[in-house]
């Protein structure tokens, strides 16, 4: 898929697919899947191990283009995102 040319890169959708991945869109037409279970599997933080209950997890949103838990709780570099790490 060929990605638009942008100034800046941020998450424009994000939709929960199942289990810990959620589908995101950012703003140069890329989509692509996450998961997230390895990373909160290795998490020792109390801020973080919390999203491992999946009702906690389901419950990110968007703010100014980044994906985020909670009161910046827990959120990932965009750019690894887009690359497809975490």
């Amino acid at each position: 898929m060929k990605t638009q040319t942008t100034n800046y890169l941020e998450v424009v959708g994000a939709e929960y697919v199942s289990g810990y991945k959620i589908r995101l869109s950012f703003n140069d037409g890329l989509v692509r899947v996450m998961d997230f279970e390895p990373f909160l599997r290795k998490a020792k933080n109390p801020d973080t191990t919390k999203y491992r209950q999946l009702r906690n997890f389901m419950k990110f949103h968007l703010h100014y283009g980044d994906l985020m838990w909670g009161d910046f709780e827990m959120m990932f570099p965009i750019d690894d995102l887009h690359h497809g790490e975490i």
